[in-house]
C-alpha cells in the first residue's frame, strides 16, 4: 500500500477535506511514498496554525453582475469550518497553499483590518455602501475567539454607522449582539445563517468545525429576539444528498424568527470539483455516482458552470424543480415578503490616525 492510500485518501479526523492536492499554480507536483515507516510511527495529527497577515488594504471591490453587494470585507484567508464544498478554497493558491486540507489548516488572520478599514473610511472620495462581512471565508470561524479581527471590525462599523451584512455558519455572532442590536435599530445591519442540513451526521462530514445545525437555528432564534433582522442561506444546495431538506429547514428557520430567505446550488469550481469527488467517494460511495450525474445535469453536463446569471442557480429540470420547492415552501411560510433597506445616509467618516476631530 501506497502513501497515497493513507495520507490522501483517509480522512483526518475533524477535517472535511480528504486530501491536500498541489496549488494549481504550483509549478513541482509532489506524490507522496510510502518508505514503511508511516505504518509504525502512524499519521501525526493535523493542527490549525495561523499566520499572522498585515493588509494594505482590507476592503475588497467586485463588479458580478449576480452578486448583491460591490464591496466586502474577509477577516480571514481560509477556513477552519472545513466545508469540503466551499468555493472560497481556490484562493489558497495564491499563498502557494493547498485548496484541500492546507485550506482549513492553514490560516491568515488580518490583525490590522481594523486600522485599514478606519483609514479606508476615512478617504475623501470613500462612498458609503453596505459592506458585506462572510462573503469568501466565515468572520466567525473558531479563531475568531482568539483573534477577534470581526469584533474589531464592528467596533469601527458601529462608531461609523456604516451599513453592513453578514453571513456566518457559527453561533459566535450572539458574542457581539451588544453591537449587533443597537446598529439593527439604526436599520444598518442584517445578519444571515447558514444552514445546509438538519442531519448532524451529515453536517459533521460536510462543515466539520461549523455549528451544528440545531445550534445555527438557536443563533436565527437569538439574533430575531434581539431585534436584528435576520434571514436563513439553504446553501449549498446538493442534489440527492441535503436537496430533501430544504422545506425543514426553511419551517425551522421560519419558527425561530427568520423573515428572509434564499438558496445556492453547489458549486465546484477550480479544485474544488475533485475535493467534492473525493469526498463522495469516501463519505457516500453508494450515491456518489448519482449526485454528480444530478450536479452535472444542472451545469450542463458539467461539474461547474462558472457563467455569470446562472452559476447560483443552474440550468434544466433539476435545478428548475429546486427553485420551485424553494419558491413555493417560501411564500406559504412568508419569506422575503418586506423589503428591507439598510440606511447609508447615517454614516460619518472616522478621524484617520491619532489626530482628534477639532468639534
Amino acid at each position: 500500500m501506497d502513501t497515497g492510500s493513507t495520507s490522501r485518501n483517509r480522512p483526518a479526523k475533524g477535517r472535511g477535506a480528504v486530501s491536500n492536492p498541489d496549488g494549481r499554480f504550483e509549478r513541482l507536483n509532489r506524490d507522496p511514498y510510502d518508505d514503511g515507516w508511516a505504518a509504525e510511527e502512524g499519521i501525526p495529527p493535523l493542527r490549525t496554525t495561523v499566520r499572522i497577515e498585515q493588509c494594505r488594504t482590507i476592503i475588497a471591490h467586485n463588479d458580478s453582475p449576480d452578486i448583491p453587494f460591490d464591496q466586502s470585507i474577509n477577516p480571514y484567508r481560509g477556513c477552519e469550518h472545513g466545508c469540503v464544498y466551499c468555493y472560497a478554497r481556490p484562493s489558497h493558491a495564491y499563498a502557494g497553499l493547498s485548496a484541500g486540507l492546507d485550506f482549513e489548516t492553514k490560516l491568515f488572520a488580518k490583525t490590522n483590518a481594523a486600522e485599514r478599514l478606519r483609514a479606508e473610511l476615512a478617504r475623501p472620495g470613500y462612498i458609503c455602501r453596505p459592506l458585506a462581512l462572510g462573503s469568501n471565508t466565515d468572520p466567525y470561524q473558531p479563531i475568531e475567539r482568539r483573534y477577534r479581527v470581526m469584533r474589531q471590525i464592528l467596533e469601527v462599523l458601529s462608531e461609523c454607522e456604516h451599513p453592513l451584512t453578514i453571513v456566518t455558519k457559527s453561533a459566535l455572532i450572539e458574542r457581539d449582539l451588544d453591537l449587533l442590536a443597537p446598529m439593527a435599530r439604526k436599520h444598518l445591519v442584517h445578519a444571515f445563517v447558514s444552514v445546509t442540513t438538519l442531519d448532524r451526521s451529515l453536517a459533521r462530514r460536510l462543515e466539520p468545525r461549523a455549528a451544528a445545525p440545531a445550534r445555527r437555528l438557536e443563533a436565527v432564534q437569538r439574533l430575531a429576539a434581539a431585534g436584528v433582522p435576520v434571514g436563513v442561506m439553504v446553501a449549498p444546495v446538493i442534489p440527492a444528498l441535503n436537496d430533501h431538506d430544504i422545506e425543514n429547514i426553511l419551517e425551522r428557520a421560519r419558527a425561530a424568527g427568520a423573515d428572509w430567505a434564499g438558496y445556492v446550488l453547489l458549486r465546484l469550481p477550480h479544485e474544488v470539483k475533485d475535493l467534492f469527488r473525493e469526498w463522495l467517494a469516501r463519505h457516500e460511495p453508494l450515491r456518489a455516482e448519482h449526485v454528480m450525474s444530478l450536479v452535472q445535469g444542472a451545469r450542463g453536463g458539467r461539474d461547474n458552470d462558472p457563467r455569470f446569471g446562472v452559476r447560483m442557480r443552474g440550468t434544466g429540470a433539476v435545478a428548475d424543480l429546486i427553485g420551485n420547492r424553494f419558491a413555493v415552501a417560501c411564500r406559504r411560510l412568508g419569506f422575503n415578503e418586506e423589503e428591507r433597506e439598510l440606511d447609508c445616509t447615517r454614516f460619518r467618516a472616522p478621524v484617520a490616525g491619532p489626530q482628534l476631530a477639532l468639534f
